[in-house]
């Protein structure tokens, strides 16, 4: 799946967003490695540490399918109501979604956002969350 599809589910995951605090819209896309797409969307609480943010979403729906191989993520974001791509910049994960990603990821796992004005940013994990603490840490 191209990365423009991908970025386009996640416009799509972003609409059914429930942001009345923020007024912060997320959707997120997560593809598998076979081919199946998770999509996700932010869910916010009164109590912001009970929120979910669309990546977590999406992965934790994956997971759930006992689903843990996965290529890439796409995410979109911006105030509610706007177009995600008027803004200047990538709206990325935040770091505990990054955290999550790392727990189920490896260093090929792609991350592709919007950029202004139309087309794809991508990177990859470890340019995300370099020095990550992984499994291997536990363990040390």
């Amino acid at each position: 799946m191209t990365p423009e599809k991908l970025l386009e589910l996640a416009h799509e995951a972003r609409e059914r967003a429930y942001a009345p605090y923020s007024h912060y819209a997320v959707g997120a896309a997560l593809l598998t490695k076979d081919g199946r797409v998770y999509q996700g969307c932010n869910i916010e609480n009164a109590s912001f540490s009970a929120t979910n943010c669309a990546e977590r979403t999406a992965f934790f729906k994956a997971v759930y399918d006992g689903c843990y191989d996965f290529a890439a993520i796409a995410v979109v974001g911006g105030p509610a109501g706007k177009p995600a791509q008027a803004q200047d910049e990538p709206s990325g994960p935040c770091g505990v979604c990054r955290q999550v990603m790392q727990e189920f990821c490896g260093p090929d796992f792609e991350i592709h956002m919007q950029k202004a004005g139309g087309g794809v940013f991508t990177v990859k994990l470890p340019e995300l969350l370099p020095f990550s603490f992984t499994k291997d840490s536990m363990e040390a």
